[in-house]
């Protein structure tokens, strides 16, 4: 049985199949530039040399089409035919308050993400267009809807209502509702595992950080509070994102350089974070090799990020009480080994020990290590995340109606003798 999982942005489609008989990727790739012109479609299979092909995509109906084309293939593909895939899972930014975990997609559920679409406007829109036209093209097939929002649905109210007139949110569902939710949830079983306990027992910080960046607070296995909030601006420091601000900020702007409400969004969003610190880099690496030049924009974009995942972890050290364990994650939280170093240092009466020359060794995106000392008693892990694999899993458990909601499903990573391929 083989599993579709696609990611439709505005202008891309992300896809990745996998054989559930073999637990594999088979084939990964992209069709970049949808919509806009010069679209091309990037195709990986294991073992093979990346295959590029330019194709017209004025739509994702016609982008999906492409990729089936492309896993069809008889010189490029690996399924002799679209029969062999069993469902095809897609990746819906923003669920609101209507669904807390995986569903199987029918007319009523695709009706409820679009009433979400003016909580996510740059998100949920091209995913159902990907529903919208992947049903179009595979109209036998299941399809399944993860939402990335749906692990935070156990916050309690006193985390996720603002302090704001409290009919913003009875009329216009204005709350936190937090991102990246498959892969605090991954990583937080794995560090489960890691730990020997179950996740029933366990208090973690999650801190997936790549050019999005999100925290979380997660209390007994469940999250209880995390950082992004009514959209993926708020919270830490980001590529582009400026997280958090004096919310006075937007307005006075608008008012000294005579921006629109449009254009204020644009900036906080696309040309803020290290982007607006730095001037032109959203890159780590680049960051690194700026600070290593001399450049003092770098030097203080570095030291802005670091300080700021310092403040988050102690804040949700307060939270929680007692923390087993901080696991960090995503592109920058498994390479970047500065950035960890740097967040970490001082916070030794907090429990939190780590092992600087390992530390600042581990970059990876394959094993799982533990870089806190073995007297530290909080535990300091890199696990690199694998959102997929969740998507894939409870993709799986809907079809075979074992789905069951993340604390009393049986997922196969959160066993100790998991290994990942």
């Amino acid at each position: 049985m083989d599993i579709l999982a696609l990611n439709c942005g505005s202008s891309s489609v992300k896809y990745q199949l996998y054989s559930w008989e073999r637990r594999e990727v088979i084939a990964k790739g992209v069709v970049e530039r949808v919509t806009i012109g010069d679209s091309f479609i990037s195709h990986e299979v294991p073992g093979r040399e990346t295959y590029r092909e330019t194709h017209d995509c004025p739509d994702h109906t016609v982008a999906i089409g492409l990729i089936i084309k492309t896993l069809t293939s008889p010189s490029h593909g690996v399924v002799k035919d679209m029969k062999e895939i069993a469902a095809v899972g897609h990746r819906v930014v923003h669920a609101g308050e209507k669904f807390a975990r995986s569903v199987l997609i029918d007319d009523a559920v695709l009706e409820a993400i679009k009433d979400c679409a003016h909580l996510a406007p740059l998100h949920n829109p091209p995913n159902i267009m990907g529903i919208e036209a992947a049903k179009k093209v595979l109209p036998e097939v299941p399809h399944i809807a993860i939402f990335d929002t749906a692990f935070h649905q156990t916050m309690p109210k006193s985390a996720y209502i603002y302090p704001l007139p409290y009919e913003w949110y009875e009329k216009h569902g204005v709350r936190r509702y937090g991102f990246h939710g498959t892969s605090h949830l991954y990583v937080s079983k794995r560090a489960a595992a890691l730990l020997g306990k179950p996740s029933s027992e366990c208090n973690i910080i999650t801190l997936h950080i790549g050019n999005g960046v999100s925290h979380c607070a997660i209390r007994g296995g469940v999250s209880v509070d995390t950082s992004m909030g009514l959209t993926p601006l708020e919270g830490a420091v980001m590529g582009s994102r400026c997280g958090d601000i004096d919310p006075a900020i937007p307005t006075f702007i608008m008012e000294r350089e005579g921006y629109s409400a449009k254009e204020v969004d644009g900036i906080l969003n696309k040309k803020s974070g290290l982007l607006g610190i730095t001037g032109q880099y959203t890159d780590r690496r680049d960051i690194m090799e700026g600070m290593a030049a001399g450049d003092e924009r770098c030097k203080l974009a570095y030291e802005i990020e670091c300080y700021r995942i310092k403040k988050y972890i102690g804040a949700y050290m307060a939270v929680l009480g007692r923390v087993d364990a901080i696991v960090f994650t995503a592109g920058v939280g498994e390479m970047g080994s500065e950035v960890r170093q740097l967040a970490l240092e001082g916070l030794e009466p907090l429990g939190i020990i780590v092992d600087k020359e390992k530390n600042l060794a581990t970059r990876t995106k394959k094993a799982e290590v533990t870089v806190s000392t073995p007297e530290s008693p909080v535990k300091v892990f890199v696990i690199p995340t694998d959102e997929e694999l969740v998507f894939t899993e409870d993709v799986v458990a809907i079809l075979q109606s074992t789905y069951a909601d993340h604390m009393n499903f049986d997922y196969s990573f959160a066993s100790a003798d998991y290994e990942r391929k």
